[in-house]
């Protein structure tokens, strides 16, 4: 079962009705969508307990740290009574640039430290490194911010010294940052990805609760 928002507003329409570029419209449709939250209630509703709903959120930063768009989608999803996770993605492309991968770090904790939610970051499309030397992508799993600094140092210059040293100091502040890897071509790593989620979630805690509950009512009425 599927919900696409685009039944409700989309980003070309709105582009088209308004005049505004692909980040303005995208603010414009979170807006809608929370002013008309009920829409997404409402489908929400069709499904059962212990469904596991994947919400395929816009990349855009902004969304998460310039606006409270998700912080009060979250609100709502908590109200709903449902328990939720985070997964950032990080293209597995991002490691053979250091300077992106360095902006890919303080894009997730960004993510991390707004959503103030259980959280894993993912390293996708991992068959695309599937040459890399494993200590190498150990590297990048679990990042060596001075490694990552004198890195970029290399390339940028020594004028961005002081700004490199700073955005590691916030990264090594908070050591929060480490990456799983995930190859969607391999059922050993999906698997992998999907019992880390289960037991941020206690996923299957809620399960065998759930079943219990109508078992200790069948045992009063005996």
């Amino acid at each position: 079962m599927t919900i696409d928002i685009r039944e409700l507003i989309s980003v070309a329409d709105v582009g088209e009705e308004l005049e505004l570029g692909p980040n303005g419209a995208l603010v414009y449709c979170m807006e809608f969508l929370l002013k008309n939250i009920g829409w997404l209630e409402d489908k929400l509703d069709a499904f059962i307990d212990n469904d596991y709903v994947v919400f395929d959120l816009p990349g855009q930063i902004e969304l998460y740290t310039h606006f409270p768009f998700m912080k009060d989608l979250l609100s709502y999803l908590h109200r709903w009574d449902f328990r939720v996770q985070a997964l950032y993605l990080l293209d597995s492309q991002f490691m053979t640039d250091g300077a992106k991968f360095f902006g890919g770090c303080i894009t997730a904790l960004s993510a991390m430290i707004q959503l103030e939610i259980p959280h894993i970051n993912v390293m996708s499309k991992m068959d695309l490194a599937r040459g890399v030397d494993k200590r190498q992508l150990d590297e990048y799993m679990y990042p060596d911010i001075d490694n990552l600094i004198q890195e970029l140092s290399l390339h940028t210059g020594p004028k961005y010294l002081r700004l490199n040293s700073a955005m590691g100091a916030l990264l090594e502040e908070f050591s929060m940052v480490s990456f799983v890897p995930l190859d969607a071509s391999d059922d050993d790593s999906i698997a992998d990805l999907l019992l880390m989620v289960d037991l941020a979630l206690q996923y299957e805690d809620e399960i065998d609760f759930t079943n219990e509950i109508p078992d200790a009512i069948d045992g009063e009425d005996d």
